[in-house]
């Protein structure tokens, strides 16, 4: 955690801890990135190019890499975070790819995922109507974000039911997803 703080006044210090660390330790090289994750730095993207090069041939690892970018707190996590989903380590048909990438964003991301404009939920729209083509059952799961749309303020709600409405409209919707979002609404 002091490293985390420290981190957003000189990102050099969590550079050295990763680099001191990182193909030795994946603890403490995990903990530097998680540092850096959150600071606008050329030291961030040579971490993370660092880490997966070193981490990419172990898929729990990668996830977690996935789920680390996608908890960010930078203003542009979003784009982030759709840009790996063109990422060679990312595959929609991996449940745990999704539930690293997405699952992370839409769960444990609350300020980019409900940003004012809309954008995080119409991104999780998009997904899960690709995602009930290929796997309903991971796409029913993903949808719960939505579903809670009642916990939040009256424009957040307007923008989580339009997004669940045009699932609803889907010609090909599954009947998991169709039962969890009918109700829903």
């Amino acid at each position: 955690r002091v490293l985390s703080y420290l981190a957003r006044l000189q990102p050099a210090l969590a550079m050295s801890q990763f680099e001191q660390c990182y193909q030795t330790n994946m603890t403490d090289t995990a903990a530097a990135l998680g540092a850096l994750i959150n600071t606008d730095c050329t030291a961030r993207a040579k971490a993370l190019q660092m880490f997966y090069d070193a981490w990419q041939k172990d898929a729990l690892v990668i996830d977690k890499w996935f789920a680390m970018q996608a908890i960010s707190t930078l203003p542009d996590t979003l784009s982030q975070v759709k840009a790996l989903t063109k990422h060679p380590a990312f595959d929609l048909k991996n449940p745990n790819k999704v539930y690293a990438l997405i699952g992370a964003f839409t769960n444990r991301n609350p300020s980019a995922f409900h940003a004012r404009s809309g954008e995080g939920y119409v991104f999780l729209r998009e997904i899960i109507q690709q995602l009930d083509k290929l796997n309903p059952l991971v796409a029913a799961r993903m949808v719960k974000p939505l579903t809670t749309w009642k916990r939040y303020d009256k424009e957040r709600q307007r923008l989580m039911r339009e997004q669940l409405q045009i699932i609803l409209k889907e010609k090909t919707i599954s009947s998991d997803m169709f039962e969890l979002v009918s109700k829903s609404l």
